[in-house]
């Protein structure tokens, strides 16, 4: 089969991440083998390139949102059929420890994420790739392939982040920083499919623009100094009750100062970095909840997948690129100008 493998580190994915022949993976008797239709990139397969800050396995296989139809089964697999549309969970997990046995497997200190900490040349950017049957979710018939590669990762985050630890309830006012990144165009959904009143940011007028598009009651643009002062004056100086949070250490302090008596804020990354500083006064005088957040539970990837065949969760997708140019969508994806998920379809070369 054709995958995509790179066998080294380097800050230019160009010049390592090649498609070559491997043979077709070997499953286990708890694993499914996935004919891949339609994977999406994320952020991670770059970090799983340049080596940084987590070194992968090598050679290595990225790519951790995948869609395509079950050719396989072990033989203990029992809610699978050859020829099941299906879309990867790629929180791999222990599947009994306490917390898993909890339903919070996102927080299982053996958890690794699939296509990025995974290997060797174990990833979803190849023709055939195999997961572990409870990391299989079905597909609903009137869901493509490419809306569920592009919306799995992003719109489990998203629901876990917004529903499972922020807990929003229809009224509440919510802040979405990096409104069209993945994680943030679907947050916006999620907020308006709760009747929430959302306030969104983006760093441009075509991306403030999109997010309107998306749902967004109003956007401010993040890169301008003032930022914060725009949200306060918005919120008529109340503050906001939940911060969907993933840009760092640029924008955090003021983040918090934001939020309202009582209110929260939820993060999963720290794009600009994570060195940051807080007045801690927000902290204990106004009860402010700080929440992380990591992926999410298989269910809550089931939730995200029937939403979107109900049409009120919509992928946006900013290109699909041939497998045998799909190193061009982590250039682009490094460059960070493009609104919407990348993708590729290893079976059209």
């Amino acid at each position: 089969m054709k995958a995509a493998v790179f066998r080294e580190y380097n800050k230019d994915p160009t010049k390592v991440v090649k498609i070559e022949d491997i043979d077709i993976p070997k499953i286990k008797s708890n694993e499914v083998l996935i004919k891949v239709e339609s994977a999406a990139y994320n952020y991670n397969d770059l970090w799983a390139i340049w080596g940084d800050p987590v070194k992968t396995p090598l050679p290595h296989i990225s790519g951790s949102d995948v869609a395509g139809t079950v050719v396989e089964m072990g033989e203990e697999v029992t809610k699978f059929k050859v020829g099941d549309r299906v879309v990867s969970h790629s929180n791999l997990s222990c599947r009994v420890c306490e917390l898993c046995t909890a339903g919070k497997e996102y927080d299982c200190k053996d958890r690794l994420v699939w296509g990025f900490q995974t290997g060797p040349l174990w990833g979803g950017f190849a023709q055939y790739t195999h997961l572990p049957e409870v990391n299989v979710a079905k597909l609903p018939d009137n869901v493509s392939f490419d809306d569920a590669a592009a919306m799995s990762m992003v719109g489990m985050t998203a629901w876990h982040m917004l529903i499972g630890r922020a807990k929003i309830i229809p009224g509440q006012t919510v802040l979405i920083m990096g409104g069209t990144s993945g994680v943030g165009m679907v947050g916006i959904q999620i907020a308006k499919l709760y009747n929430c009143n959302v306030i969104a940011t983006a760093g441009n007028q075509q991306k403030m623009d999109k997010c309107v598009e998306l749902g967004a009651d109003h956007v401010v643009n993040h890169r301008e100094a003032d930022w914060y002062k725009k949200v306060r004056e918005i919120t008529r100086k109340e503050g906001v009750d939940v911060i969907f949070e993933h840009i760092g250490k640029s924008v955090f302090p003021q983040e918090v100062s934001l939020l309202k008596m009582g209110g929260t804020l939820v993060a999963t990354g720290a794009t600009t970095g994570y060195d940051s500083t807080i007045d801690l006064r927000y902290l204990f005088f106004k009860g402010t909840n700080l929440l992380g957040s990591t992926q999410g539970t298989k269910a809550e990837l089931d939730q995200v997948m029937y939403w979107t065949s109900k049409g009120r969760l919509k992928p946006v997708i900013h290109t699909s690129l041939p497998f045998s140019n799909m190193v061009e969508g982590h250039v682009m994806m490094a460059g960070a100008e493009q609104i919407g998920k990348i993708i590729t379809s290893p079976q059209k070369l």
